[in-house]
């Protein structure tokens, strides 16, 4: 196997330069130290860092020069001081990624030059990590308008050329996960994340992780990014995904989560196991070649389609042949998009601060929603446990009944209905008790509606249900 391990670390500098200023930074380079000391005792020969502090515009960069060297001061925490560095990077394997990469149909190229500038988030990875440069890397650039497809090419690229030069890499995501900094001076004694509800997404997600279910969160990273904000649209999780091998099977650890002046910032391990998650319903399209098909801005809609490629994309092979040159359409100006929050009193009160829903533009964005009943908060078919903790029946088909019909509520006090539901994101809390009883009462609803479907098991919900579900609808007098 070519993969060694996966981390997920945050790339601000404050626990490489402060960590003594706050408790929470200190057990974020507790956590680096943790993983430091794995990846030290791993097989690993090369690391292949995806940053996304090093943005780039147009196509990938990925670095190349064998010795960078210079001095670093973050742009935005230039007060924690400079930062000197030299590195080992692997320019043998950084010209094949650029090979495999354009192969894929990507635009990437190298960069080797002295003074090129490194991005905080690669220095502060390569120095906590990878302290005495033991071991050669490389890292790639994050670019600003790549969506889903094109970054799971990219991902797909690293490890083509990992296979073909047959090394064992450990691949290093440099991310935050929820993105909302502190905008005011805070104590760094007092830093936490900014937002609850950042917070709680921050550790469903982490939940998975720690569960070693990778293609999960990389399934999720859509909904993540609309309800936490998450760093360049969750890009880092999509491109590890990719390199690591889009499924579950893996050994989790997270070795440390705090807020990083504001954002979500985790220390975490994955390490290839034969022990598979439970089966999970990926309904994101895999891609393979990138074909030009980036849609970063919403087009006029008058505008003629953009040309074909002037022959189909080939299907990759072991001998790589070339795809076909991409054309990317111009992109245009988004138009300005009305918000407005939902609040109504005939669906149970948000257990945090965020309304029942928001529609932006043409769409309704529904929170997580549950079967706790307006007013009284009584949950139909039993609560999962008790005041204690203790585990409860409870009847999966009352709750999946009651949580549609509060989502049901909250579109027709927004002047929609279920008919107009596009998407839906359920949670589980016992994929193998309830999926089929939850199924069947969704399909009374659902089934001539037909809405796109994302369907995960967490280990818990914030109240004592078994259910809860998210739309996103039509809003009133979109087409």
């Amino acid at each position: 196997m070519s993969v060694s391990k996966g981390f997920i670390v945050p790339g601000r500098p404050h626990p490489l330069l402060a960590p003594e200023q706050s408790p929470g930074w200190q057990r974020l380079r507790e956590g680096f130290d943790a993983a430091r000391r794995s990846l030290e005792a791993s097989d690993a020969d090369l690391l292949v860092l995806y940053s996304t502090s090093w943005p780039s515009v147009i196509g990938h960069q990925i670095q190349a020069d064998p010795e960078p060297e210079w001095i670093h001061v973050d742009e935005e925490f230039h007060e924690l001081g400079s930062i000197p560095y030299k590195f080992r990077i692997d320019a043998e394997f950084a010209k094949l990624y650029q090979k495999t990469a354009t192969r894929r149909g990507l635009h990437a190229r190298t960069v080797a030059y002295h003074g090129f500038p490194i991005d905080t988030g690669t220095i502060v990875a390569l120095k906590l990590l990878n302290p005495n440069n033991r071991i050669p890397a490389t890292v790639v650039s994050c670019n600003m308008y790549a969506d889903r497809g094109e970054t799971l090419v990219l991902g797909k690229a690293a490890r083509d050329a990992v296979d073909q030069l047959g090394r064992k890499a450990a691949f290093v995501s440099v991310t935050a996960l929820s993105n909302r900094m502190w905008t005011e001076w805070i104590d760094p004694a007092d830093d936490r994340v900014s937002s609850d509800k950042d917070d709680e997404w921050n550790r469903k997600l982490l939940e998975f992780l720690g569960e070693g279910r990778l293609e999960d969160s990389s399934q999720l990273m859509r909904t993540f990014t609309r309800e936490a904000n998450a760093d360049s649209k969750g890009k880092a999780i999509w491109w590890l995904a990719a390199a690591m091998g889009q499924d579950n099977r893996y050994a989790g650890t997270v070795h440390a989560y705090e807020g990083l002046w504001g954002t979500g910032a985790a220390v975490v391990e994955l390490v290839p196991d034969a022990h598979a998650a439970a089966d999970q319903e990926f309904d994101e399209d895999d891609v393979e070649v990138y074909g030009g098909d980036r849609n970063v801005l919403d087009s006029d809609p008058s505008a003629p389609p953009a040309p074909a490629p002037a022959a189909p994309v080939p299907a990759v092979s072991p001998s790589f042949a070339a795809a076909p040159a991409a054309t990317v359409p111009s992109p245009r100006p988004a138009p300005a998009a009305s918000r407005e929050d939902v609040r109504t009193s005939t669906a149970p009160k948000p257990v945090g601060p965020y309304p029942h829903a928001r529609r932006f533009g043409d769409l309704l964005f529904v929170s997580g929603m549950g079967p706790r009943q307006p007013g009284t908060d009584a949950i139909p078919g039993g609560p999962v446990r008790d005041a204690d903790g203790q585990p409860l029946d409870y009847d999966v088909a009352a709750q999946t009944r009651a949580t549609i019909e509060n989502i049901q509520a909250v579109l027709e006090a927004a002047g929609s209905g279920l008919e107009a539901v596009v998407d839906i994101t359920c949670f589980l809390i016992d994929m193998d008790r309830d999926f089929a009883t939850f199924n069947k009462v969704y399909g009374e609803y659902f089934a001539e509606i037909g809405p796109t479907r994302t369907t995960l098991e967490v280990r818990a919900l914030p109240t004592p249900i078994a259910v809860e579900l998210k739309a996103i609808a039509r809003a009133p007098g979109a087409e």
